[in-house]
Order: C-alpha cells, then structure tokens, then sequence
C-alpha cells in the first residue's frame, strides 16, 4: 500500500522525501535544526535585510543613483573629514550618491544570482532527469557535453560567452549560467540513479506509471534536498562570477549600479579616495558570507548525517 502511494506521489505523513520527513511538525523540526546553527540564523539575518532593501530600493534609497552631484565629487563619508549625512558613504568619481547605488547594486546582483539559480535549477532537473532515465546513448551525450563545460575553468568559460554574444546584463546570465549548469545535471543525474532501484520506482514501474509520472512526479520529489542546498551556495557564486565579469567590463554596462562595475570604475581612486573601492567590495563580501552560512545552515537540517544528536 504505502508503495502505492509513494507510486501515484501521494505519500503519506511521515514518509520521507529526500532527506526530510513531510510529518505534521517536519517544518518546526528543520527550523529546530537550522537554528542549531548561529551562523546560519546571522546569515539569514543579514540576507533578508539585503533583499528587503533590494526589493524597496526606490523607497530606501536616499537618492537617485544616476544623479550626479557636481558640488560633492568624490565626497568623503560622514565619518571623514569634510564628510555630511547628506551622503553618508560619500560619492564616487562623478558624484553619484554610494550609499544609493549600493542599494540599487543589491537588487541587480541578487537578480543575477538567482536568476542563474532558476534557470539552471530547471534546465539541470531536465537533463538531469533525461540522463537517468533516457537510455546510454542519452546518457551518454548528456555527460560529455557537461564534461565538456567543466573542462573549462568557469570565469574563463563565462568570458569567451559574453565576449561571443556581447556585454549585457542578459548575457552576463546566460553565461553564467552555462558555467552553473553541469553541477545541477550530473547532481540530480547521481541523485536519480541512486533512487532507481528502491521499492517505490518498482512499485511505480508495476502499476504502470508514465516515464514522465515516473521522473518528476516520483523520483524528483526525493532529489530535492541537494538540489535546494546547491542552488542556496550557488547564488553567493554565481554572484562573484558576475561582479567579475562586471570588473572586467563584461557584466551589466554603466551606468547600471553593479557592485562588480562599481569596483571598476572605482580602480583609479584606491589610494586617494579608497572608499570608493572599498564599499562595493564590503557589499560583495557581506552578502556572499551570509548566502554561504545560510547554506550551511541549509545544508546540515536537510541532511540527517550533519545535524547534532
């Protein structure tokens, strides 16, 4: 009976998907678990006071951040000398207001990052799935296109696309997303086959079930748990890829507020106003911190090897 149901994906209380157990108080469970970790509950903290200013950056924001202010070029911060609460991180080499194009710089690096996540979650899933399922031949192709990719140091990879199909923020995705790509179908690839010969995936093959009932109704449900900690970690690097190619010239173009740009165009003021350089590299490093302690965190609930006993 509970085969039945694992089969038809209506799995009972109680019976575990992944690495976690869908029990009445599984999510107070996991949050039990994940508060555990300090860290993580501190990175979770600090990301979602970064998104919330994302998000509402319009708002939050003190000024507009293409504005540039001729009286105040290359202004100190308030804690310097000559610095003023009307910008309080100061201003870079053409005026413009710190302090609001780091806020505005939160919510195009984080679009990126998840951005990239998304589509190489769902992209990977599918080959994946294919992969595990589809035969040798398939199976085959699959694996040496993505042996392919990885042969490539990522940044290396990312700049020959973007140089190919031109700088832009889109293209600054999809390269990127081409490098994250192979670590999601050759994890849901091993995360399949491992599941292919339980109890449930014969039960389901008996009755009769379709392939594609068989791929993402019954055995997907029971790959996620590596899946979400993979694409949580990889959000803080597909950041870094993209503030790279943004310090390169190749990310998301000015005047568009990118951290990775910003420090760019920051370069010429490292010794004279280094706090031009130093606030976009402080926002790359907070965020990228806390996305990888929350992933930590994620990482130990979801797996009941890692929690404590």
């Amino acid at each position: 009976m509970a085969s039945d149901q694992a089969a038809s994906g209506a799995l009972a209380p109680g019976i575990p998907v992944g690495n976690v157990a869908l029990a009445p108080g599984g999510l107070a469970n996991f949050w039990a678990s994940f508060a555990e970790n300090k860290g993580a509950v501190a990175g979770l903290a600090i990301l979602i006071v970064i998104v919330l200013l994302a998000i509402f950056a319009g708002s939050v924001a003190p000024h507009n951040p293409l504005i540039q202010f001729r009286d105040a070029v290359r202004a100190p911060p308030v804690w310097e000398t000559g610095g003023t609460w009307r910008h309080i991180l100061g201003t870079d080499g053409l005026g413009r207001d710190m302090l609001s194009r780091l806020i505005f710089g939160a919510r195009v690096s984080l679009f990126i990052g998840l951005m990239v996540m998304a589509v190489s979650f769902v992209l990977g899933v599918v080959l994946g799935l294919l992969s595990a399922f589809s035969g040798a031949v398939v199976d085959t192709i699959i694996s040496r296109v993505m042996d392919l990719i990885m042969s490539v140091p990522g940044l290396v990879l990312a700049i020959l696309i973007v140089a190919v199909l031109g700088p832009s923020l889109f293209n600054t995705i999809t390269a990127v997303t081409v490098v994250f790509l192979p670590r999601f179908v050759r994890l849901v690839r091993a995360s399949a086959m491992a599941e292919l010969g339980k109890e449930y995936v014969t039960s389901a093959r008996v009755i009769g079930v379709s392939k594609l009932h068989l791929m993402f109704i019954t055995v997907l449900p029971n790959c996620l748990a590596p899946l979400i900690v993979q694409s949580a970690l990889g959000v803080s690097e597909a950041i870094l890829e993209a503030a790279a190619l943004g310090f390169l010239g190749l990310g998301a173009q000015p005047p568009t507020p990118e951290w990775g740009a910003m420090l760019a165009d920051a370069r010429e003021f490292i010794r004279s106003n280094p706090w031009i350089v130093t606030m976009p590299g402080i926002a790359i490093l907070v965020t990228v911190v806390s996305i990888n302690l929350m992933g930590d965190g994620l990482r130990d609930a979801l797996d009941p090897k890692m929690q404590r006993s």
